[in-house]
């Protein structure tokens, strides 16, 4: 059983908790308003397309790679709406209990002069203060505060509005190309149009062996989700054929030659069929030469006897 002692001691220590909890002072519910879209990936290929012929006859090729993908697109309307209140905090009241009684002062009289006035003065002043003033009065109420207001979720509702199938057609933009070659494998990059650029005399096949060599896997993976795609490319007899002849015209010493060592090696690759290689020897040694515009000018006037290519000056800048 409980003595009137102890039942004093536990109301006065209820009475003091409840005045320092205080009450929350509850101000209007805000609300966001916000359009959400929701993609859920359907469908993801890659796809390879090698061109035609599928057969190689020269030593490059432009590969073109793409990304499909399908998305089931969903629009939601959403609404939050969040309950404010303006949070209990004791010291405030050493200065809200003044300022209320003003204010309760103030607005009955601005309550009086509205009569007089025909109800012209506002409710910010006829209301609001009288609110605030008894708000301030009351020592288990803080006044209302925008500026210290607090929030929690009070509901949320989403709304389906529009559901559709989007798609997409994108290339392979600066992405790695696998592309295995005989026993070696190489990591080439694709441009930013998704092109792979495949040259077998330059790049990394200029380092192998590729004579041999009868086709070329390429394949490609998106790691976050492991779609992948591959495509087989065969290289010709007669350019297996070509390859290491015009691999030692290309790429042999070019300074212990002499100038009509220079010329047989553009004309040869030139026979080969190679037309883009020879030119691209043969601009290379016009460069060679440019500092020296007698030995360039031999050069040019013996391509142009012997393999009847006009050779063009590069153009030097002032």
């Amino acid at each position: 059983m409980f003595t009137p002692h102890t039942l004093r001691l536990c109301s006065a220590a209820f009475g003091g908790a409840f005045f320092l909890a205080g009450c929350a002072n509850h101000l209007p519910q805000r609300s966001e308003h916000e359009a959400r879209i929701e993609r859920i990936l359907l469908a993801h290929n890659l796809q390879i397309e090698v061109g035609d012929p599928q057969v190689l006859q020269l030593p490059q090729r432009r590969v073109h790679i793409h990304e499909q993908k399908t998305f089931e697109v969903t629009e939601f309307e959403v609404t939050r709406r969040y309950d404010r209140y303006t949070p209990y905090q004791p010291w405030r009241e050493l200065y809200e209990v003044p300022l209320g009684a003003l204010a309760v002062v103030a607005g009955i009289g601005a309550n009086a002069l509205n009569v007089l006035m025909l109800g012209r003065l506002p409710d910010s002043v006829t209301k609001d203060w009288i609110s605030y003033g008894f708000a301030g009065l009351n020592p288990l109420l803080n006044a209302e505060s925008n500026g210290r207001s607090q929030q929690n979720l009070a509901s949320l509702d989403e709304q389906q509005h529009e559901k559709r199938t989007e798609y997409s057609n994108l290339p392979w933009a600066e992405r790695p190309v696998m592309v295995n070659a005989g026993e070696q494998t190489h990591e080439l990059t694709s441009d930013r149009t998704g092109v792979l650029r495949l040259n077998l005399l330059d790049g990394p096949f200029a380092e192998q062996d590729v004579s041999h060599v009868g086709k070329l896997l390429l394949s490609v993976e998106d790691p976050q989700d492991g779609t992948r795609a591959e495509a087989t490319l065969l290289v010709s007899h007669l350019l297996r054929g070509k390859l290491l002849e015009a691999h030692a015209l290309i790429y042999d010493d070019l300074e212990e030659d002499e100038v009509a060592q220079w010329v047989h090696r553009v004309k040869r690759l030139s026979e080969l069929d190679l037309e883009e290689e020879a030119s691209e020897l043969e601009q290379s040694l016009i460069e060679l030469t440019h500092n020296d515009p007698q030995l360039q000018q031999e050069f040019l006037d013996l391509l142009m006897k012997d393999a009847a290519r006009l050779g063009a000056k590069p153009v030097v800048s002032d």
